[in-house]
């Protein structure tokens, strides 16, 4: 792994301490790693999200292509 350095205020380093201790990571590099990957995880589902809105406004538009839900 690539190693950064990052500034942050005071606060925001509080913060990021009262997580690592609540939520129980060995360290803040941890916790960050955590953040980012929380972070990666929403904008898939976001990314996801306006893929269904579009597919929704499609089918919205041309209900023809639907294919018809068969009960079993």
């Amino acid at each position: 792994m690539t190693q950064v350095q990052v500034r942050l205020p005071e606060k925001v380093v509080k913060e990021l301490d009262r997580w690592v201790v609540e939520k129980g990571f060995k360290s803040r590099s941890d916790a960050i790693r955590a953040i980012i990957a929380f972070y990666e995880e929403r904008e898939e589902t976001r990314k996801f999200f306006r893929m269904l809105a579009s597919r929704s406004e499609e089918a919205r538009k041309h209900p023809e292509m639907l294919v018809p839900f068969e009960e079993s």
